[in-house]
């Protein structure tokens, strides 16, 4: 690639020379991508080529007494006597243009009618067996490492381990992973802004070039996290909520406003389009880039946990935190162990009335009992023709329920005809259906099926599938539709677990009798008070979709109605949802029952529900009444759907219409009637419950191409609320101190060029004493802030009125806000406090009880470390940011657990706090720890002397020795762990560029 000529080396050295002194993005452009793409190297070098000519020309008056430019020989050696450094720079602009490793393997894919689609890295001119008994989420990490080798970044050994994939993977080996493209919502996506923005000031105080903190890859943000179910039961709904989403939030919108204007390769998708990941399905998602003649597979990493939906459209995608995924961004590739895959397979078909609903909690059950933490989960098998893509979808949506880092569909033509129902052009699933054939990373249920090689094995039968919900605590919960009514009962006896509320015998048939505006009302244990149609998982769906549709028209036309007291919701994921519900004609019986749309993005799942009638909330709380909510959302954890919903169920949209109208969760539906028709007869469960086949023709009939094409051409066009907001033009962001929604965080401060180094702990106090399945919603809420709490003392400080706390999810722009915000979930069990349940601890030297921010605090300025104890699964839930800076800020320096959920885990170890695990067998308990004691973790102080997954020992003042597991899993991690966290990393690997 590179000329021998003398003018082309004097061209090679003025192009490093301009690169370093006057292009620095692009050379880091050029540095991350050259071994993706000939063609992009050659794209790169002509142009800074060009310019580098002109900058040494702008430069003749300073040179020209030094340097002959009529002698290009001559000018080559004057400018190396010169300069040394320019012969470096010019020796490593070589090498980076020199043959890629696996330029052998470059192929051409033409088009069928002549020329050509583009050039990709084709895995069968590997000619290695090994390749073609590769689990097809293999395939893509394997291609991915091809074409980013550079042997330094990605090294040839790495795509041996994973060709190599069936010896390695149990070896917890490490590789690199370069994602083509990073997805943001807006609650993730502000702290990620916010941290991007404060990279820059960082880069400004050390003296570098700013422009190096821009992303490298796409990014596409969609703001659907801030509406909130204020207006419900109105045609006005929507309108009225996204006034109050503006009123709350038009700093924040600013700010993104902002930022996707100051950051190139940004994409923000405004409020009001819908929900993230269904958006990423039927309009962002690629399966196949394109991108200056280079074909390769759409990969994605998000800050969501639920970025797995793509996974059904066959691009591989999954939640990371956003530090990671902002180093991502950064052209940093990601550490990750080498996965094990489990290969599901899928046969029967699914009876009748049984939705993708039912079958998801039954998978997540499955899963989640088979153990697949840190796994990738591949579908195959016959059954896979009876799944609609939507279905496949919802399956994938649900993978961190189920643990899996990713449950993946490979592309096949039911992948295809969705492509083209969603409005991607003929020519556009050519190229994909082209590409993914030719490098075999299709499949062809048509064709004989060559037998691939997984881990391990499932198998459902999908005829198997019954009607079911999840609850009340927990998405794998799985209760048979059948056995509601006696699983209920058993948890009002049980013990308090997540199984269990301990209600005594003599109050469970208490009722609460109150007027609802001017009406007589009651509440009883298991009366529904919320019932959400919401969350990515299922408004992507269609089929559910319709079908709850055809539950409310039934039921209509039977004369049955929802009780007024309950509050009914229906958040769509996408503008296409209005249209074919509209089209159906089902939208009318929806509204009839109090389903009136409310807003377009995740509402009630994420804790946006918005406040009970003040009537239903008195009557609640001064009665101690077991609410319930039931929504079709994918998390029903404690605390998270409402503060006064303490069951919460799964369902779904036709389910959660259902349980509306029988205002009730303690209900045999198989026996007892939902209500009573217009004409006094008993109306069951059978009697409004659609059938397959009436849901299919609702699809069939109502869902078109061209509601999904007139739905995304407009969707950045934004509305006229966004449109009006006016953002400064300035490159570096110019904060406000009195903000109480963006604030410049403390990360970088007093941040140099020499790094922290490694460090243990000392004479640590035990912050909290934590059992299992402490959630990032324990950790760090994302809905309410309690009147009582540290945040809201500290906003009400600030002048912000009780009706504008808005919600800790929509806060997170504000470190001082998020700190206090840490550990604040009211539902949170600390066993410090003996069985008192709160966001309170023990301050272990006083004995005060106090809340933990203050406790956090009072340690902090004392000069004291602390440590978190806690169970198995710890940092479940979604992939929140926040539960590990808050923890950070707090002062916590280790969390020593049984286990961590994956995403949590290097989060922890993103933001510098030490993740330990007691070995097998053993926990706080077991040891007689109690957290009064003082924890010291002797780690060593040279970071070259720790090792992955070692042991190490941990010392408590009352005499107690224990030994840990350090869980830095890769030697990437512990590199980010001596910079003190990842970002740090970065910003020092950018400034030596």
């Amino acid at each position: 690639m590179a000329s021998s000529s003398p003018s082309s080396s004097l061209l090679r050295a003025a192009s490093a020379y301009s690169r370093t002194r006057f292009f620095p993005s692009s050379s880091r452009h050029l540095t991350s991508t050259a071994q993706a793409s000939p063609s992009v190297i050659n794209h790169h070098r002509r142009s800074l080529t060009s310019a580098a000519v002109r900058s040494f020309h702008c430069s003749a008056p300073r040179w020209s007494h030094r340097l002959d430019w009529r002698s290009p020989l001559n000018l080559r050696a004057q400018i190396r006597a010169f300069n040394p450094l320019i012969e470096r720079l010019e020796r490593k602009f070589a090498t980076l243009a020199a043959e890629h490793p696996f330029k052998a393997v470059l192929t051409s894919l033409p088009k069928p009618g002549g020329g050509e689609f583009g050039k990709f890295y084709s895995l069968p001119a590997l000619n290695d067996p090994r390749i073609d008994k590769l689990p097809y989420s293999i395939r893509i990490l394997l291609e991915s490492a091809i074409r980013n080798c550079d042997n330094f970044q990605v090294k040839k050994e790495d795509v041996e381990k994973i060709i190599d994939w069936e010896n390695t993977s149990p070896k917890q080996v490490e590789i690199p992973f370069k994602p083509a493209r990073v997805l943001l919502q807006d609650f993730t996506g502000v702290p990620a802004v916010v941290d991007l923005a404060c990279m820059r000031d960082a880069m400004h105080r050390l003296g570098s070039d700013t422009s190096k903190i821009n992303p490298l890859v796409p990014v596409d943000l969609v703001i659907d996290h801030s509406v909130q179910v204020d207006v419900t039961r109105s045609e006005n709904a929507v309108q009225a909520n996204m006034e109050l989403e503006f009123q709350r939030n038009k700093e924040r919108f600013s700010f993104l406003k902002w930022g996707s204007s100051a950051f190139h390769n940004m994409l923000v998708v405004p409020p009001g389009s819908g929900i993230v990941h269904q958006v990423n399905l039927e309009y962002l998602g690629r399966v196949v880039f394109n991108t200056d003649g280079m074909l390769y597979p759409d990969s994605v990493v998000g800050t969501d946990s639920h970025t797995t939906m793509i996974d059904g459209l066959g691009v591989a995608g999954w939640g990371v935190g956003g530090i990671e995924a902002e180093a991502a961004m950064l052209g940093q590739p990601m550490s990750m162990v080498l996965p094990g895959v489990v290969g599901f397979k899928l046969s029967g078909k699914l009876k009748n009335g049984v939705t993708a609903t039912d079958l998801v909690l039954t998978a997540t059950q499955m899963l989640r009992k088979h153990g697949v933490v840190g796994k990738f989960v591949e579908f195959y098998g016959d059954g896979m023709s009876e799944l609609s893509l939507a279905d496949r979808a919802t399956i994938a949506n649900m993978s961190p329920e189920y643990g899996a880092t990713m449950g993946f569909f490979p592309v096949d033509h039911v992948t295809l005809q969705y492509l083209k129902l969603t409005g991607r052009s003929d020519e556009t699933v050519a190229m994909i259906e082209s590409y993914l054939r030719a490098n075999k990373m299709f499949v062809d249920y048509n064709e004989p099926q060559q037998e691939r090689v997984y881990s391990s094995y499932l198998e459902l039968n999908l005829a198997e599938v019954e009607p079911c919900i999840s609850g009340p605590k927990r998405p794998h919960d799985r209760v048979p539709l059948r056995e509601m009514k006696a699983d209920w009962n058993s948890c009002l006896n049980n013990k308090v677990g997540f199984k269990g509320f301990a209600m005594p015998k003599e109050a469970q048939n208490k009722v609460a009798k109150f007027s609802f505006h001017g009406k007589p009302a009651e509440l009883k244990h298991g009366s529904v008070v919320i019932a959400a149609i919401t969350s990515c998982t299922n408004t992507s769906n269609p089929s559910v979709m319709l079908g709850a549709g055809l539950v409310a028209k039934k039921a209509c036309e039977l004369g049955l109605q929802v009780k007024p007291w309950i509050k009914t919701s229906l958040a769509p994921g996408s503008g296409v949802v209005t249209k074919y519900l509209l089209q159906s004609g089902l939208q009318e019986y929806l509204n009839k029952q109090g389903f009136n749309i409310v807003g377009y993005g995740c509402t009630t799942c994420i804790g946006n529900s918005g406040d009970l009638d003040e009537s239903v909330a008195n009557a609640i709380s001064e009665n101690d009444i077991l609410a319930a909510a039931v929504l079709s959302g994918n998390r029903n954890f404690e605390g998270r759907v409402h503060a006064l919903t303490r069951a919460n169920y799964l369902a779904s949209p036709p389910l959660v219409v259902a349980y509306a109208l029988a205002g009730t969760v303690d209900i045999d539906f198989d026996k007892e009637p939902i209500g009573t028709s217009k004409d006094g007869k008993s109306v069951y469960f059978k009697d409004i419950w659609p059938s397959t086949e009436e849901v299919a023709e609702a699809v069939q009939s109502s869902v078109l191409p061209n509601m999904f094409k007139s739905t995304y051409e407009a969707i950045t066009k934004g509305n006229p609320m966004w449109n009006q907001l006016s953002v400064p033009s300035s490159t570096m962001y110019s904060w406000d101190p009195n903000s109480t929604y963006i604030h410049e965080p403390p990360y970088f401060k007093n941040m140099t060029m020499d790094p922290p180094g490694a460090h243990g702990v000392k004479d640590a106090y035990c912050l909290l004493n934590f059992g299992d399945s402490i959630t990032t919603d324990h950790i760090s809420p994302a809905g309410s802030i309690h009147k009582d709490s540290p945040a809201a003392k500290f906003l009400v400080e600030r002048g912000v009125e009780r009706k504008d706390f808005n919600s800790y999810g929509s806060r997170r722009g504000n470190d001082e806000v998020m700190a206090r915000g840490t550990f604040a979930n009211i539902r949170l069990v600390n066993k410090l406090l003996n069985g008192e349940v709160g966001p309170k601890t023990i301050h272990v030297p006083t004995g005060e009880k106090l809340y933990v921010f203050d406790a956090a605090m009072r340690y902090k300025n004392a000069g004291h470390d602390t440590v978190v104890l806690a169970g198995a699964e710890y940092g479940s839930g979604s992939s929140r940011d926040w539960a590990a800076k808050g923890p950070m800020l707090l002062g916590v320096k280790a969390v020593i657990a049984k286990s961590f959920e994956r995403i949590h885990r290097s989060n922890l170890v993103g933001m510098g706090i030490i993740p330990l695990c007691f070995k097998s067998g053993q926990d706080a308990d077991t040891l007689g720890l109690t957290g009064h004691e003082r924890y010291t973790i002797d780690l060593p102080s040279k970071i070259d002397e720790i090792r992955p997954g070692q042991d190490v020992t941990v010392t408590t003042d009352s005499g107690k020795s224990f030994t840990c597991t350090v869980r830095f899993d890769t030697e990437v991690e512990l590199a980010y762990f001596n910079n003190g966290g990842i970002l740090p990393y970065v910003i020092r690997n950018l400034i030596k560029q």
